[in-house]
């Protein structure tokens, strides 16, 4: 086995017999120089209670009665301990108590134990016990001595419950001491990610902190711990699932990212750890393994405290110390990410190592081209010694200050193709000088002279385009200036010459004035309608929206960046799809927001009416845009619709400095 157990059961095993060998012939010959000392002490009492002129006062009546009873218990103790010590250590079977002793040791036990039990009537001393040997060490402080220090892995298949919930799809990763499990949650319909670890091992009180402390974090910037629990002899970790997500060393596999990319990644993660440790939490173990990209283009940090607590990496040092050791890393994914290496000497996640001469340098001088602000941020925060003499970086905080203080790199505008000039079809168009390295085609007779345009030619057509625009612009000015005499004069003569040309007005159009007031319309449902996102928008009910209560809202998830349509923007937007149940006519549309929102009120194109959730933002028509805290459209026209989108397009800033959008209130009248 990978922890070490099977290996010091088999030495035991093979060395039990020269074990017992040799053990018998330390016994008996122990056992032979006793029984000759024993004699010996006999005929000396024996002597010394017959002896002329001994007394009491001379010792002699005290010392028979001392020794004998010292010399034969002693005896008997000694064999009894050579006999029962040694068995109860070479009968051990698991190296996770001691380990067996050699002959050596034995007799150096039993001789003195033998001598001991010579002086004094003491008890046979306890053969020393070496310490365990544990291939996966833990530094549990608490008084898990009873526990053992490695325990395999629970042995599960696909298809078994765990905690009567959660059911097991596909082991993800195995090992010795614990497993990881692709899951789905039974009672949500949710697809779950699951730790198992056996509860009796040392860990497991560790792990389950962990999970407990990551999970109140409830930063959305890092994958979200849903359960953590202790059942019989089980210990489980539930944690959110990311189907559409990408680790960043799948991202890293077909070459180094691009500047604007890899700064994205290093300004979000430096943000999200940041913001951990100001709450006491450190992540301990940050890999390319951590770091999840959506299909948004967000970066979700999984595995926060619990990984390090599954692998024995539990913090004992001090607060600066986990933050040294996580901006360190935060430096090794940004080297990763420039140089497509791996800045250690080993290979790792599917990286190269450096060579040792390159143990120290920056990431521009192990591959060119890269950006030279990044670079330098990356050795700062990876080295203790950055090259040049720069200034490490030590904390998550530090940073963040530094990659603020770097120009934003932005996304290059994409190149437009070079279209080949059309060709032109005028005869008469010929180049203004002669190119002397062409060669003429001999095949195409040259124009005759006198088909060849001239200057004073090109500019007599261009005066006559000029005369005629000029006596189209009069035409239509002299035609505006007699209708606009014509109808100020009949207003002066009255309004009975008016009757007969009801179609001829000058007057701006006016809105329909209704004759009644807008009546209420029931809304039956909402929906979050995120074409440009991975699945809904918002952690909260959109129903909440309509429900009729201002206190409770719908709320999107949080964005680094303000929507747009151009980098660094994720994307241009979000919506909201309102049912009405039918089609019914829509006169005014009023939206209370919390805080400054930018908004625009759509209706679905006839093509896409009949599904519009499946629709592109291109499907729908804008019907008003408008900006603040609460808005309401007034349509000119009542328009007669099922199905209304608000389109979210500026968010506000929220208090951990992202950008998130909060719907209180939809209501709708007819």
């Amino acid at each position: 086995m990978a922890d070490g157990t099977k290996a010091v059961v088999d030495t035991s095993a093979a060395d039990a017999a020269a074990d017992e060998a040799a053990l018998a012939a330390a016994i008996d010959g122990l056992a032979v120089a006793k029984d000759v000392d024993g004699r010996a002490s006999a005929d000396a009492g024996a002597d010394a209670s017959t002896a002329p002129g001994k007394t009491a006062a001379d010792g002699g009546a005290d010392t028979a009665p001392d020794t004998a009873p010292a010399t034969a218990p002693g005896g008997d103790e000694g064999e009894d301990g050579a006999e029962d010590g040694p068995r109860a250590v070479v009968g051990e079977e698991t190296s996770e108590i001691t380990a067996p002793l050699s002959v050596q040791e034995i007799a150096a036990e039993l001789a003195a134990g033998s001598a001991a039990k010579k002086q004094a009537p003491a008890a046979a001393p306890t053969p020393a016990k070496r310490p365990p040997t544990d291939p996966q060490p833990t530094l549990d402080p608490r008084d898990t001595a009873t526990l053992p220090r490695t325990l395999p892995a629970p042995q599960r298949r696909s298809g078994d419950m765990i905690g009567h919930r959660y059911r097991l799809e596909e082991c993800i990763s195995q090992t010795d001491t614990f497993s990881s499990w692709r899951a789905v949650d039974e009672k949500l319909r949710r697809a779950v990610g699951v730790h198992l670890m056996a509860s009796g091992h040392q860990r497991a009180r560790k792990v389950l902190a962990a999970a407990k402390s990551a999970a109140l974090l409830g930063d959305p910037r890092f994958v979200q711990v849903l359960d953590a629990v202790q059942e019989g002899e089980l210990v489980y970790v539930v944690r959110e699932w990311l189907p559409h997500s990408s680790d960043l060393a799948r991202l890293l596999s077909n070459g180094p990212m691009e500047p604007h990319e890899a700064y994205q990644m290093v300004r979000q993660v430096a943000d999200a750890v940041a913001a951990a440790h100001r709450r006491g939490q450190a992540h301990l173990r940050l890999t390319p393994r951590c770091v999840l990209r959506t299909d948004s283009g967000q970066y979700r940090i999984n595995g926060i405290a619990v990984d390090a607590a599954l692998r024995g990496l539990a913090a004992e040092g001090t607060a600066e110390d986990a933050q040294r050791a996580d901006t360190r890393a935060i430096g090794a994914l940004l080297f990763a990410a420039l140089t497509h290496r791996w800045p250690y000497p080993e290979d790792r996640y599917d990286l190269r190592g450096l060579p040792k001469d390159l143990q120290n340098a920056a990431p521009d001088q192990v591959r060119a081209g890269v950006h030279k602000a990044l670079s330098e941020l990356a050795a700062r925060a990876l080295f203790d010694q950055p090259p040049h003499h720069a200034e490490p970086i030590t904390t998550p905080e530090e940073l963040v200050r530094a990659i603020a203080q770097i120009p934003r790199i932005r996304q290059p505008e994409p190149e437009l193709p070079a279209f080949p000039a059309p060709p032109r079809h005028n005869t008469h168009a010929l180049p203004t000088a002669p190119n002397p390295t062409r060669v003429a085609d001999t095949t195409v007779a040259p124009l005759p002279a006198s088909s060849r345009p001239t200057t004073a030619r090109r500019t007599r057509r261009r005066l006559r385009r000029v005369l005629k625009a000029t006596a189209w612009t009069v035409a239509l000015g002299a035609i505006g200036v007699a209708s606009w005499q014509f109808v100020d004069n009949l207003r002066n003569n009255g309004g009975a010459a008016a009757a007969p040309l009801p179609t001829v007005s000058t007057a701006a159009p006016t809105p329909h004035t209704s004759t009644h007031a807008p009546a209420p319309i029931a809304v039956k449902g909402a929906q979050s309608y995120n074409p440009l996102g991975d699945g809904p928008d918002g952690r909260d009910n959109p129903a909440k929206a309509v429900d009729g209560d201002p206190n409770t809202t719908w709320t999107t998830q949080w964005y680094a960046d303000q929507f747009g349509t151009k980098p660094p923007a994720l994307k241009s937007g979000t919506g909201l799809m309102i049912d009405l149940g039918t089609p019914q006519p829509v006169s005014s549309v009023t939206v209370q927001f919390v805080g400054e929102h930018t908004a625009e009120l759509r209706v679905p194109t006839p093509a896409a009416a009949a599904n519009p959730m499946q629709a592109k933002p291109e499907g729908f028509t804008v019907l008003g845009k408008k900006s603040g805290t609460g808005v309401e459209y007034a349509l000119d026209t009542p328009v007669t619709t099922r199905y209304l989108l608000l389109w979210l397009t500026a968010l506000p800033k929220d208090g951990a400095g992202t950008f998130t959008g909060q719907v209180a209130e939809v209501k709708v009248s007819g």
